[in-house]
């Protein structure tokens, strides 16, 4: 089976330099989150072809924070850097949280998933469809992180406390019909 991507945690991953950063904090209101998106890929540049599938993840990244790590209260922050040009999409954002303690066991869920998807094992697969914790409610399944995983190309890993993730996609630019990085 081809590499498997997996989460991972390294405080000292150089995505999380937050040099020439824009910054944003927010309080945790559940019902604000796509205003808040708004307000962070506002900045982002007309080039972006892809400006609603970065929005779609900038959103699900600031919901887990919210959600998950500050549990809805307003009175703790989630803090967002970020930056972007044509070529990229740079973002950090953390909360004020315990962090994500169940990383190993999400990339263990999704390496059996991957595997039954790699197998074509689909009556196996049912039992990897939505990763669920003892935190998790109805809406909850684990599965934008797949999806992150997908798409930040250039990386997606959790600070050390796992309460922050950075995370950097790269977009290819087209010159003359030709792309080029």
């Amino acid at each position: 089976m081809e590499d498997i991507k997996e989460l991972r945690s390294d405080g000292n991953d150089p995505l999380f330099d937050k040099t020439n950063m824009l910054y944003k904090e927010f309080p945790s209101d559940f019902r604000q989150i796509r205003y808040f998106t708004l307000l962070i890929v506002q900045s982002a540049p007309l080039e972006i072809k892809e400006i609603n599938l970065l929005e779609q993840q900038i959103s699900e990244v600031i919901k887990n924070a919210v959600k998950h790590g500050n549990e809805c209260n307003v009175n703790k922050k989630v803090h967002v850097w970020y930056s972007f040009s044509a070529t990229h999409a740079h973002i950090i954002v953390e909360d004020e949280g315990e962090g994500f303690k169940d990383l190993d066991k999400w990339n263990e869920f999704n390496r059996q998933r991957l595997s039954c998807l790699h197998n074509n094992n689909f009556e196996e697969l049912a039992n990897y469809v939505s990763f669920r914790t003892k935190a998790s409610d109805d809406q909850d399944g684990g599965n934008a992180l797949f999806a992150a995983l997908e798409y930040w190309n250039g990386g997606f890993v959790y600070n050390d406390k796992k309460n922050g993730v950075a995370m950097l996609k790269k977009f290819q630019q087209k010159r003359h019909g030709v792309s080029v990085e």
